[in-house]
């Protein structure tokens, strides 16, 4: 696993007692760690961003709207991943809105001001922060290429693998992914269909290139999945 994919997804309890103000002295008293049911929107677009968000516990999707209503994810995010970040690059104002996607879905806000003096007074952590921003730009600007370029298989192959390279795990020569996705999902990450989506997936599972159930993704060759 790249050093990138270290800095994209931290593990729970690194981040916590990194950006949780529950955790933080003098911090502590203030903070409230906010729960939201299945569907209830953290915000909207058009608001200001005033937070960045930690997931406690969890699911959040990242998306925006089209000019027609069409929904369109960008993100699905568990534990231990932070959203909202882009207010520490100077922006204003959500241009996506954060939704929660499982009952009793805890939120841990820290107000933009705290983190940036967190962030003056801790430079390692200032570093990932902004790291971890950019590797999300550059996560992006591969999906919009893969949507323009690449036809449905292809697509979502290269999410797969995006996945074993950013949270996969070394088992002997196979890769194991856990991960809390359903088809439709990852349907909706790619730009294709659910039954897409699955048809793939069988496949690859009937060449011996994967296995999967609802909660893991076994790669066994990472070469051999193209």
């Amino acid at each position: 696993m790249s050093e990138e994919s270290n800095i994209w997804f931290f593990e729970n309890v690194d981040l916590f007692h990194l950006l949780c103000p529950s955790k933080v002295e003098d911090m502590g008293e203030k903070h409230n760690e906010h729960v939201y049911q299945k569907n209830q929107y953290i915000y909207f677009s058009d608001e200001p961003s005033d937070y960045i968000y930690m997931i406690a516990k969890g699911r959040v999707k990242i998306g925006s709207y089209s000019e027609d209503g069409k929904e369109m994810i960008k993100a699905i995010l568990s534990e231990g991943e932070v959203f909202g970040e882009l207010a520490l690059t100077g922006e204003p104002i959500r241009r996506d809105f954060a939704m929660a996607m499982e009952k009793d879905t805890r939120i841990c806000p820290m107000k933009i001001s705290q983190m940036q003096e967190l962030m003056a007074n801790n430079k390692p952590l200032s570093l990932k922060i902004f790291k971890m921003i950019g590797f999300r730009i550059r996560k992006l600007e591969r999906r919009l290429e893969s949507l323009v370029f690449k036809d449905a298989r292809s697509r979502v192959i290269e999410f797969i693998r995006d996945m074993a390279e950013e949270r996969g795990k070394k088992v002997g020569v196979e890769t194991l992914v856990k991960y809390n996705l359903t088809h439709q999902d990852i349907a909706n990450l790619t730009g294709t269909s659910r039954q897409t989506v699955t048809t793939i997936l069988n496949e690859l599972k009937e060449k011996n290139i994967i296995n999967f159930d609802r909660k893991r993704i076994l790669i066994r060759d990472l070469d051999k999945l193209a």
